[in-house]
């Protein structure tokens, strides 16, 4: 079990990521070709930076400066999300060995903080969801599902680093297999966010500015 999860299991999470998220991204220009002709015709490439560019920025758009709370814990739940496994020494030299490529990586340390940080936001943001009538009323069993699904490798990666609650093989078992999980699920979820972001702040901000308004 453990050579199959460190192994093949491995391979196909990420060959499901590259292939899922290219195909959802092809499909979703195509469709949109054939459907949205109008928005085509008037898309401004100026707005479409500027609508994600702002976005992008904490506080860098109205919506985010109006809920300041809700920013910070988006901006770090999400900066932690990138570069903590990014740039995490045990990814770094586990790609170096078995794919000969890499890159400069942070400390442990650094690591466990940036840890420690996403799951603060990551129970920020669950509260958030229980709390707020008006997020709890479009919450379904589904997101309570891919919060799970997106916390359960860090919590795990953590407890393997530190050889804490199990076996440090069978944690760092557990660590792969939640990992892999979350890479199976971005392309056909609501994680598939992570790009399709660019595509709907790129859309709507064109088509307000178009109208007048700005989304940012």
């Amino acid at each position: 079990m453990y050579d199959f999860v460190n192994g093949p299991f491995l391979w196909i999470a990420f060959a499901v990521l590259l292939f899922g998220s290219a195909w959802q991204i092809g499909s979703l220009v195509l469709r949109s070709r054939r459907t949205d002709k109008i928005f085509f015709d008037h898309a401004r490439p100026g707005w479409m930076f500027s609508s994600i560019v702002n976005w992008l920025i904490p506080y860098g758009s109205r919506s985010w400066r109006e809920h300041p709370g809700t920013t910070l814990l988006t901006f770090a739940f999400h900066f932690c999300l990138i570069f903590a496994p990014l740039f995490a020494l045990g990814h770094v030299v586990t790609l170096a060995y078995n794919w000969g490529m890499g890159w400069p990586s942070v400390s442990d340390p650094v690591t466990d903080g940036l840890t420690i940080v996403f799951l603060i936001a990551a129970a920020g943001l669950l509260v958030r969801r229980l709390t707020k009538p008006e997020v709890r009323i479009v919450t379904g069993p589904a997101d309570w599902l891919l919060w799970a699904v997106t916390v359960l490798p860090f919590l795990t990666g953590y407890l393997a680093a530190h050889k804490l609650l199990l076996a440090p093989d069978t944690m760092l078992m557990v660590h792969v297999l939640t990992g892999g999980i979350m890479l199976i699920c971005l392309p056909f979820t609501r994680l598939a966010h992570a790009f399709l972001f660019f595509f709907g702040r790129a859309f709507i901000g064109s088509e307000f500015a178009r109208r007048g308004t700005k989304t940012w």
